[in-house]
């Protein structure tokens, strides 16, 4: 058995006149997350999380954000092309994901349910695997102000 732990963190600004996604899912908001991409901070932190497991450099790397070619690119797909490309490809398997969403709005419990049934259908898990939680930062720091959302993430990789 050959177990690799990794961690993922991502932040973006709030900005009005964009949509806000999160785990692949579209959330009712007066705000969306600035980005290169859709800028879906929850892909981002998991995809870190899987390229840290394997010691392999940032999302940054592969999807920087001064390729106009990846301008707008949904996260999911990011997400997904990391799984395929590297996960796979080297032989591992997902073994959990748990992540934790920092957002003083809008109210996310309502749509962790479908953001986890979006991660399985991309990621091949089942829903015991996804772990998703939301918190506030009880108004404290940028976070708090609503002028930003965080996420961290952690995996577990078994090689199969």
């Amino acid at each position: 058995m050959e177990l690799k732990i990794g961690h993922g963190y991502d932040i973006h600004r709030l900005i009005k006149g964009r949509a806000l996604i999160l785990g692949g899912i579209k959330i009712p908001f007066k705000y969306g997350l600035f980005g290169h991409s859709d800028a879906d901070c929850l892909c981002h932190a998991i995809t870190d999380a899987l390229l840290g497991a394997l010691a392999l450099p940032d999302i940054g790397q592969s999807y920087p954000n001064t390729d106009e070619r990846t301008m707008n690119i949904n996260s999911t797909e990011i997400l997904q092309n990391i799984y395929r490309n590297e996960i796979l490809h080297r032989g591992y398997k997902i073994v959990n994901i748990d992540s934790t969403i920092i957002a003083q709005e809008p109210r996310l419990a309502p749509y962790i349910d479908q953001m986890r049934q979006k991660l399985t259908q991309l990621l091949q898990l089942s829903m015991e695997q996804i772990g998703i939680k939301a918190t506030t930062n009880e108004g404290l720091d940028a976070i708090g102000e609503q002028r930003g959302i965080a996420c961290h993430s952690v995996c577990l990789l078994n090689k199969m």
